[in-house]
């Protein structure tokens, strides 16, 4: 996939680790500029730093809350105005609490979680889409999460924010199509650094009933983005994709 982005910029949300750095790292390789964003400024240096070093490619840092409405667009006129211009957003950064029940979250907890998760991706859709619009091009990919349509009860508030991307992602494609395409990539259980912490057997009650029978690798992941960041992605937009192991395809 080397060269596949020459010349093209991409913001990618939450890139510090997880599938976000992963991700990160992939933009990179195939020649694209990538700013790395998360909320720690020292992770964010030290990542894009390491990202310059390894591919040759310029990786920048750019602290960013996400749930900070009013910082978002400040952000995104920031990098057009260093750059030029913006071709390529990953909306990734997130948070995934879970609850013993539906009455143990907290109204605090809830709506941070749809702060982080839905009302950040969103204004950073419209914001860096209408750039791309204006300019005439550019790739928003989500990335949302298989439990956006199988959520556990644990997870119902996260599951009901991924689900709110994945509307968001079909309305956007609409909102600027032809010239921006907008996807959505929806992981399933993946060995990040989360996935560390896990025992051997949690790990197979999670994967025992998957076609793949393991879990995924994040580039595995990664690689589909550039795809989808890339003109050979040209005729697919306003996409949901399980990238899952099979689990959407099990009953």
């Amino acid at each position: 996939m080397t060269g596949l982005l020459d010349g093209r910029v991409a913001l990618v949300t939450g890139a510090t680790r997880g599938l976000g750095r992963a991700i990160a790292d992939a933009l990179a390789t195939a020649g694209a500029t990538v700013v790395v964003s998360s909320r720690k400024a020292d992770a964010c240096e030290q990542v894009a730093a390491e990202i310059s070093a390894a591919t040759g490619v310029r990786a920048h840092p750019l602290p960013l809350h996400v749930g900070d409405w009013d910082a978002i667009e400040p952000a995104v006129d920031a990098i057009v105005a260093e750059h030029g211009r913006i071709d390529v957003l990953v909306n990734n950064a997130g948070i995934a609490p879970l609850a013993p029940s539906a009455k143990d979250v907290t109204e605090a907890l809830f709506d941070k979680t749809i702060d982080v998760n839905l009302k950040g991706p969103f204004r950073l859709m419209a914001v860096a889409g209408a750039h791309m619009h204006a300019a005439g091009g550019g790739s928003i990919i989500n990335i949302s999460s298989i439990g956006a349509e199988r959520p556990s009860p644990p997870e119902a508030t996260y599951a009901a924010s991924k689900n709110g991307l994945n509307a968001l992602t079909r309305a956007f494609a609409q909102e600027y199509g032809p010239t921006v395409r907008v996807n959505c990539v929806m992981p399933g259980a993946f060995a990040t650094d989360m996935a560390s912490e896990w025992d051997d057997e949690f790990i197979g009650l999670v994967t025992h009933r998957l076609p793949a029978g393991r879990l995924g690798d994040p580039r595995e992941l990664a690689g589909l983005v550039v795809h989808l960041a890339s003109d050979v992605a040209g005729y697919t937009t306003g996409a949901l994709i399980p990238v899952d192991g099979g689990r959407t395809a099990v009953y």
